[in-house]
């Protein structure tokens, strides 16, 4: 036994020796290539970037959702990092951390002997520039190969940063179990509060779960965790970075964990700021113009990769996405909606946008709604019903004519010849005929013989010019013939779409879109990206007031009379598509303007909710 340890010992010592020799004398050899250059054709030792949480916030500057993949990370720089958790690491993993250069001889020495005794690598004898380059760069795989590469690594590190900037980087890479990484994501998520606020006890419980990540799981293993919190305690003392008071009373305090679950709020307004940031990133990157130039689908396909791949990197920088979101609305929309359609098989979106700062302070996705599920706010264009009237019909006709609300329409029965031997033939509800009404009349009661009328006598193609400023994605060229004065769309619009599209009814007949990121900006309060809109004249401030008269009918005597609140301005139109397989209902008051719609996924009949009315209950409830 004692040859054995004595032959392991020689080869320890040769072992160190040998890395010695071979670090300091190619330090002077120049004609060579160095091993510096060799490191560096493999890994970037210049650059290292750690993934970072990036955070989602509401108007209040409250946290809505933590955005991370496989690592939970939140990064503290150095001089943010308590002196205690830098300390209990240094007495446990590496007393010479501030005196070696990346290796320590006398510690792999050690190493090597210990594991002569056990006839094994059972000891890594590894430096904390060592643990982390092996946490960067290498496996964890206990070869004397790897330990080899590790000791050249860590060399090489220290050469390139500072102590403190190699303590800040280990420090935030350590990993904790359960998909921690890092003190203050530990921190955070097994005591719920700050590693600023840690107990030297906390520390130390904290402190002795890298060294082994599966079996001091505090979750699991939490006696075997104490166990070892205790030995992370005795380093302390020994190493004098706590008193005799201190230790004793970090052995007599009890730990008590309070995890934290990833927050992650408001699912149906997350999603969209997903779907809203990538957007953002295509805009402002030229994402948008290369997705138009390209020819083929597979390169449209690859740009939309390099996109996806770009948003993937940016949320891995720890960036903070400021929205609009107001929570109460957002709360009071998805109630609302559950409380007015109980219904297992209806669905149903809101929007409500603030335009006097043009901004979407709440939008649903559908009942029970799960983050990243398909989402009816955005995604699901549906045919908008008479809802199109107001822009498509009524504004346009207004503009290019100069009529007063008081004048007069035909709302009888009429045909009309499209051509190749096909005529339209439009009806009123019920097949009713009204003779000469107002233009209030007819849109307020929503009679279809007196818009076909309007749209044919503005033309089609001048009347989709004033659709041109919401940029509907969905528009169709089959979309040009007369049915779609009454929302006869191939596949129409989304709730966001047309909601801001009515915008414009609040304003002096320009319209601006709505969005829900304010700005996302670095770790440091740098913005990255913000929205930066023009405003789009679409018709005359003259339209504008005649419109906003005539929608405010729509509530105050037409179909909307259940929509009716306390406030100095309403308006709005419903729409209901054939069969009642939509139910919509766009308006708005001085600060808001909100739109709902009712339906159901696989398309069909709704009648029997059309007398109760919830797309104009949930409206009112949002708006009151």
């Amino acid at each position: 036994m004692t040859k054995s340890i004595t032959g392991w010992g020689l080869i320890g010592l040769t072992f160190v020796i040998f890395i010695f020799l071979m670090v300091e004398v190619t330090a002077e050899v120049k004609e060579v290539k160095s091993i510096s250059d060799v490191l560096q054709e493999h890994v970037n030792l210049e650059e290292i970037a750690l993934s970072k949480n990036s955070l989602i916030y509401d108007r209040n500057g409250d946290v809505i959702s933590e955005v991370f993949r496989d690592e939970n990370r939140i990064y503290l720089p150095y001089n943010e990092i308590p002196n205690v958790v830098i300390d209990a690491f240094i007495a446990t993993e590496d007393q010479r951390f501030f005196e070696h250069k990346g290796y320590d001889a006398i510690g792999i020495g050690r190493a090597i002997l210990s594991n002569a005794r056990q006839s094994g690598i059972e000891e890594g004898g590894s430096t904390v520039t060592q643990q982390l380059v092996r946490n960067l760069f290498l496996t964890h795989e206990q070869t004397y190969n790897r330990k080899m590469s590790e000791i050249l690594y860590a060399h090489e590190l220290e050469k390139n940063y500072t102590k403190e900037e190699i303590i800040e980087l280990y420090i935030n890479t350590i990993y904790f179990s359960n998909g921690v990484y890092g003190i203050e994501a530990a921190s955070r998520f097994y005591f719920n509060k700050p590693s600023e606020r840690l107990t030297v006890a906390e520390v130390a419980f904290l402190s002795a779960v890298p060294n082994n990540p599966s079996h001091y799981d505090p979750l699991r293993n939490s006696e075997q965790t104490k166990l070892r919190q205790q030995w992370v305690l005795q380093k302390m003392l020994e190493a004098s970075y706590v008193t005799n008071e201190e230790y004793e009373a970090a052995l007599e305090e009890e730990i008590v964990l309070n995890v934290k679950k990833k927050t992650d709020l408001h699912p149906d307004y997350v999603t969209y700021i997903h779907h809203e940031f990538t957007e953002l990133v295509a805009k402002s990157e030229g994402y948008h113009e290369k997705l138009a130039q390209a020819s083929t689908p597979e390169a449209k396909q690859t740009v939309q990769n390099s996109l996806d791949e770009r948003v993937r990197h940016l949320l891995q920088q720890g960036i903070h996405i400021e929205t609009a979101l107001d929570p109460f609305l957002q709360n009071l929309a998805v109630k609302s909606i559950h409380r007015q359609i109980p219904e297992s098989d209806v669905q149903a979106s809101a929007v409500v946008l603030d335009h006097q700062e043009n901004e979407i302070v709440a939008i649903t996705g559908g009942k029970d709604y799960s983050k990243f599920d398909f989402h009816r706010g955005y995604q699901n264009p549906r045919q908008p019903g008479s809802a199109i009237k107001p822009l498509l019909v009524y504004a346009p006709y207004i503009e290019e004519y100069d009529v007063p609300v008081q004048s007069t329409i035909n709302a009888s029965n009429v045909c009309f010849n499209e051509g190749n031997g096909r005529e339209y033939c439009p009806k009123n509800y019920g097949g009713s005929e009204y003779g000469m009404v107002s233009l209030a009349t007819a849109l307020k009661h929503s009679y279809n013989t007196p818009a076909v009328r309007i749209f044919d006598q503005v033309g089609i193609n001048t009347a989709f010019s004033y659709l041109e400023p919401f940029s509907f994605s969905h528009l169709d060229d089959r979309d040009y013939n007369l049915s779609v004065a009454l929302g006869g769309f191939t596949y129409g619009m989304t709730p966001l779409e047309l909601t801001n599209a009515y915008t414009t009814f609040a304003t002096n007949g320009s319209y601006r879109p709505s969005y829900g990121i304010r700005s996302v900006k670095d770790t440091n309060g740098n913005i990255l990206y913000s929205w930066d809109t023009q405003e789009t004249y679409v018709w005359s401030q003259n339209t504008n007031d005649k419109m906003r008269k005539l929608l405010s009918e729509v509530i105050e005597s037409g179909t909307a009379r259940r929509a009716q609140i306390s406030a100095p301005y309403s308006g709005g139109k419903t729409g209901t598509t054939n069969d009642y397989h939509d139910l919509w209902f766009v308006g708005l008051n001085d600060q808001y303007t909100t739109g709902v719609w009712v339906g159901k996924d696989q398309r069909s009949s709704i009648l029997h909710l059309n007398d109760r009315g919830p797309h104009l209950q949930i409206w009112k409830e949002l708006m009151n």
